[in-house]
C-alpha cells in the first residue's frame, strides 16, 4: 500500500521489564525515566501493557502504573496497551479511566483487549466467570463507553467520575475478529503485530473496508507495534539483541525467566532466532544501526499504510534501552521531511 510516510505519529509500547539482578521496583522507575525521554524526543504516546504470574515483567495494575507516568510527564499520551478487559468489571475499568481523564485531562488513553495476559491457570485466579466475559466482550465495550457518556446521568447505575470525560477507546487485537469489532464499533485499531504478526494485513484490509463512522471516529485509524532495537552498529544492536532472543524463547518454552544480560551473539542463538516458530513472533523485529532499521521501517510503513507507529524494545541496559528510542525518532523525525 502506497503512502508517503509524512507526519506518521510514532509511540511506545511498555511492558516495564524486569532485568536479572534487579526488583520490579527498579523496572517501574526506568519506565518513568524512559516515558520522560520518549515526551523529550517527540514520541506521541506511551501506552502500559497488562501482564499477569510472570517475573520478567511489572506491568500488571496497569491502571496504577498509567497514573504514575502521567503524573511524572507533562504532554505526552499515556494509556493502556491495553487493560484486558475479561479481567475486569466495566464499571471499574470506567471509573478508574475517568479517574485518570480527570486528573490528566485530554492525556489518557484506554486501549482494549479480549486475551487474558498470562496463562489459563492464573486467568481463571483473576476472575473465574473470565471467559463468559470473553463473550460477552462487545457488549462490555459498549458498557464502558455509556458509562462515559453524559447521557448515562439517568441510569441506575452510573461511573460518575466517567460522565463527560474525554478518554478516546482504542481497540486492540492480535487477530481478524477485533478487526471485524473495531470497523463495526467505529474506534480506532492498534495491532500486537510485534508478537503476532501473521494476522496484520488481513487484519488491516478487514477493519479498512467494514469500517464504520461513528460519533468518536470518522475515518479508520491504524495502529501496529513493533520490536526495534537500535544501535550505532549492525554488531552491537545484535549483541543487545540476545537478550530479546532468550526472553523471547523463554516464552515459547514456558520457561519465562527474568530478562538477561547480552551476550556475545552464537551460533547457537543464531538458529533460535532463524526457527520459524520464533520468525513466527517475531517477523516484525528490526534489530541494527540506524540506516539498517530506517530501510526496515520504512518498508513496514509502506507495506501497512497505517497511522501510527508503536515501538516495544526488549533491552537490558536502561542506557541501551534510550539509545534505541532515541535513534528511532531521529527515524520518524528523517522520515517526516
Amino acid at each position: 500500500m502506497e503512502t508517503t510516510h509524512k507526519n506518521i505519529p510514532y509511540s511506545v509500547l511498555e511492558l516495564a521489564t524486569v532485568a536479572a539482578g534487579s526488583k520490579p521496583a527498579d523496572a517501574l522507575e526506568n519506565s518513568l525515566k524512559l516515558a520522560q525521554k520518549a515526551e523529550e524526543l517527540g514520541y506521541t504516546r506511551f501506552w502500559l501493557a497488562e501482564h499477569h504470574n510472570m517475573v520478567s515483567i511489572a506491568s500488571s495494575a496497569t491502571s496504577v502504573l498509567i497514573s504514575y507516568i502521567a503524573g511524572g510527564t507533562q504532554k505526552i499520551k499515556i494509556g493502556s496497551g491495553g487493560i484486558m478487559l475479561p479481567n475486569h468489571s466495566p464499571l471499574i475499568v470506567a471509573e478508574q479511566f475517568g479517574t485518570l481523564g480527570s486528573l490528566f485531562p485530554g492525556r489518557i488513553d484506554l486501549g482494549l483487549g479480549r486475551a487474558p495476559g498470562t496463562d489459563q491457570v492464573t486467568a481463571h485466579a483473576i476472575r473465574s466467570d473470565r471467559m463468559q466475559s470473553v463473550y460477552k466482550f462487545p457488549e462490555e465495550v459498549s458498557q464502558i463507553q455509556k458509562y462515559f457518556s453524559a447521557d448515562n446521568k439517568g441510569a441506575q447505575v452510573r461511573a460518575t467520575v466517567a460522565e463527560g470525560v474525554e478518554v478516546p477507546v482504542y481497540m486492540l487485537g492480535s487477530s481478524t475478529d477485533s478487526a471485524h469489532l473495531a470497523a463495526k464499533k467505529g474506534l480506532p485499531y492498534a495491532f500486537a503485530s510485534h508478537f503476532a504478526p501473521a494476522q496484520l494485513m488481513d487484519a488491516l484490509a478487514i477493519y479498512r473496508s467494514n469500517f464504520q463512522p461513528s460519533e468518536y471516529l470518522q475515518e479508520p485509524y491504524t495502529i501496529a507495534c513493533i520490536n526495534v532495537i537500535a544501535a550505532d552498529t549492525d554488531e552491537e544492536a545484535e549483541k543487545i539483541s540476545t537478550s530479546m532472543i532468550r526472553m523471547m524463547f523463554g516464552v515459547l518454552t514456558g520457561q519465562i525467566d527474568y530478562m538477561q544480560a547480552p551476550t556475545e551473539m552464537t551460533d547457537e542463538l543464531r538458529e533460535v532466532a532463524a526457527h520459524p516458530a520464533f520468525q513466527s513472533m517475531l517477523k516484525y523485529a528490526f534489530v541494527g544501526s540506524k540506516e539498517t532499521v530506517k530501510k526496515q521501517t520504512e518498508d513496514f510503513l509502506q507495506s501497512t499504510g497505517v497511522n501510527e507507529i508503536m515501538v516495544v524494545s526488549h533491552v537490558y541496559h536502561h542506557e541501551d534501552r534510550v539509545n534505541s528510542y532515541r535513534i528511532f525518532s531521529e527515524i520518524m523525525q528523517e522520515t517526516k521531511q
